[in-house]
């Protein structure tokens, strides 16, 4: 932290906790590599009894009769809490963490809405500042509107239900605590390991309460976020492994991405040879054009990265938590010989796996250890394979991304065309169901940027308020949510925050009439798609078999004031597009797409258990199965 100003000693202003807040949270800056940013670039919000008055207030006075010396923190009313953190989620993520929003909501459900966008930020280890009202301080009025009442202690409120999702958690139940709270709260929120969801809770008659606040409380402070070096000996460590591998992996995740790293990426993998797999987040660390990528990596992975991590007598985990999907429910890596060397600026991670730990930034460290394994290169051979295997995964891409003369078209067609048609600096957004795995296994990433999967919670609903917070964070970009009909259902109400903000985003909505993820995961697993189609419920059976829900998603897309485009073919889907990229309006484009795919080949393994006793005969054949893919399941010791 830098001290950048100075005042005159004990020199006060008088201002209520919620005026306090928004003047200081105006004048905070982060820098990296000499880089400074304003780090709250703004707050969402959605009034109620518990911050119209406190925080609703300060957000106005803020706005119409600003200090001489105060910053403004610009306002966005949203339409759902929980949206509204994933829209800061992905304005912070789209900014590489250097900048980030603060969402402000009610008592009650307001706040209580906010707890899954702040699960999420948490998960995925991306900064959001969370700001729910609460109950009385005073508890004159005791219980308040909306209050949970706990005989055992007086002092609970719904609140402190954000505690084991938040990153640091704080109650403000006097004026002067907000100092230490705040200044807490900001080292949180720019510390590149600890990130994540920060929740500072507000009763409604502290956030009214005035208080003499020292000036010097207010004055520009720049955060400097680190690069950590990794530790020599620990380098030394790693660089002695990884120069014995025959058939090394680098596993590259989203903090090389955060880090900036993608160029250091790029020169390790010229410099050795060694082929670089990617996650959910780190897809893009390194473009897909370049000789040493080779895709996607674990459930959702592709054949030729599954193939080499099988193999792999090494793996180099860098900037990666290795979620469950990354490790294919830890079968992924089967080599019985397999050793971890793992970069990390976050030492949890960095341990995974029994590995040999190196406790750095992303970008620093694939800089110390390039310049350490000076000489060392993969055998030709080696790289032949690496070669062959992503030629032949080419190959299955380019068959699912054109497949033709089919009643209806299936998903992997319309990524195709967006494959094809997205420029390198634009955004595609998604989260959830069967999309990730196809997008994972499939999508030609061409820059860090493009590639925009919440794949870490994998909430419902992310879509289109992550749309809006990353045409906020990178307005020359054309954003892309693709939403398959039942996340639409889930959160289609920022379409309205869009519009009325007058942004440009582009929504994709595949109408397949039920979830195709779990339909398929549910018939793999002996349960027969059961629950997983919206369907009408049929008077003869009282089952939901009926006739398809007849559901008008186009009307409602419109009604939210987009423009709607239909496409019922590829070539059409292809011209909406165009229509859409060149409108300055947010528009969604709708297709009705195949419920059973075809989905590209699986090359590995998730563990969704299978109910050990049944009746049903689909479900005692698929517990077979089960059994048998258990026992690729190891300990990595």
């Amino acid at each position: 932290m830098n001290n950048d100003a100075t005042t005159a000693a004990g020199l006060k202003v008088r201002l209520t906790v919620g005026q306090a807040l928004v003047r200081f949270l105006a004048n905070q800056y982060s820098e990296r590599d000499g880089a400074e940013h304003k780090f709250i670039a703004g707050a969402f919000g959605i009034f109620g009894h518990g911050n119209v008055a406190g925080l609703g207030q300060a957000l106005l006075q803020n706005e119409v009769e600003p200090e001489e010396d105060e910053d403004r923190l610009k306002y966005y009313l949203a339409r759902n809490e929980q949206a509204m953190v994933h829209a800061a989620v992905s304005y912070a993520r789209t900014k590489n963490r250097m900048q980030a929003f603060a969402c402000t909501a009610s008592i009650g459900p307001g706040s209580t809405n906010m707890i899954t966008g702040a699960a999420l930020a948490t998960i995925d280890r991306v900064p959001v500042l969370i700001l729910p009202s609460d109950i009385f301080a005073t508890r004159f009025p005791d219980p308040v509107l909306q209050q949970l009442e706990d005989p055992r202690s007086l002092d609970i409120s719904v609140n402190d239900a954000f505690k084991p999702v938040s990153r640091f958690w704080d109650r403000i139940n006097r004026p002067e605590q907000l100092i230490p709270s705040a200044l807490a709260a900001m080292r949180v929120l720019t510390d590149p390991a600890e990130t994540g969801a920060v929740t500072i809770c507000l009763p409604q008659d502290v956030q009214a309460e005035a208080y003499d606040w020292p000036q010097e409380f207010f004055r520009k402070r720049i955060w400097h976020v680190a690069r950590p070096a990794p530790e020599p000996a620990a380098l030394a460590r790693a660089v002695a492994i990884i120069a014995s591998a025959k058939k090394p992996l680098l596993v590259a995740g989203g903090g090389v991405i955060y880090s900036e790293g993608t160029t250091a990426l790029a020169a390790f993998a010229d410099a050795t040879g060694i082929p670089v797999a990617d996650t959910q987040a780190g897809k893009g660390a390194i473009s897909f054009e370049h000789p040493a990528s080779v895709g996607g990596l674990g459930s959702t992975g592709n054949d030729a990265a599954n193939a080499l991590a099988a193999d792999a007598d090494v793996i180099i985990g860098v900037g990666t938590r290795y979620s469950d999907f990354t490790t294919a429910s830890h079968t992924a890596f089967r080599n019985p010989q397999v050793r971890f060397v793992n970069l990390n600026v976050l030492a949890f991670d960095a341990a995974k796996n029994s590995a040999e730990m190196v406790v750095t930034d992303a970008r620093a460290g694939l800089v110390a250890l390039t310049a350490a394994l000076e000489g060392y290169r993969v055998a030709e051979s080696y790289s032949h394979r690496v070669v062959g295997l992503v030629a032949d995964w080419a190959r299955v891409t380019d068959a699912c991304f054109h497949r033709n003369n089919q009643p209806l078209p299936a998903q992997t067609e319309v990524f195709g065309a967006l494959n094809e048609l997205m420029a390198d600096d634009d955004i595609v957004i998604n989260a959830a169901g069967s999309m990730p795995g196809d997008l994972q296994a499939l999508w030609r990433a061409r820059s860090p940027r493009q590639y925009h999967l919440e794949y870490g919670y994998s909430c419902m609903g992310y879509e289109i308020p992550a749309a809006m917070g990353a045409k906020l964070a990178a307005p020359d970009s054309e954003v892309v949510a693709i939403v398959g009909d039942g996340t639409y259902q889930m959160l289609p109400q920022e379409i309205a925050t869009i519009v009325s903000e007058n942004l440009k985003v582009i929504i994709v909505l595949l109408q397949n009439h039920g979830f195709a993820s779990i339909g398929g995961l549910s018939e793999s697993r002996g349960s027969q798609r059961f629950g997983t189609n919206y369907r009408m419920r049929d008077g003869d059976s009282d089952r939901l078999e009926g006739e398809n829900v007849p559901l008008d998603l186009v009307a409602n897309a419109a009604s939210f004031g987009a423009d709607v485009l239909v496409a019922n073919t590829i070539e059409q889907f292809r011209d909406a597009y165009r229509t859409a990229a060149a409108s300055t309006r947010t528009t969604l484009i709708y297709i009705e797409t195949d419920l059973y795919g075809p989905n590209p080949p699986a090359s590995a393994w998730w563990d969704v258990p299978v109910s050990q006793t049944a009746r049903l005969e689909s479900t005692r054949q698929a517990y077979v199965e089960y059994e048998q893919r258990k026992l690729d399941q190891r300990h990595h010791l």
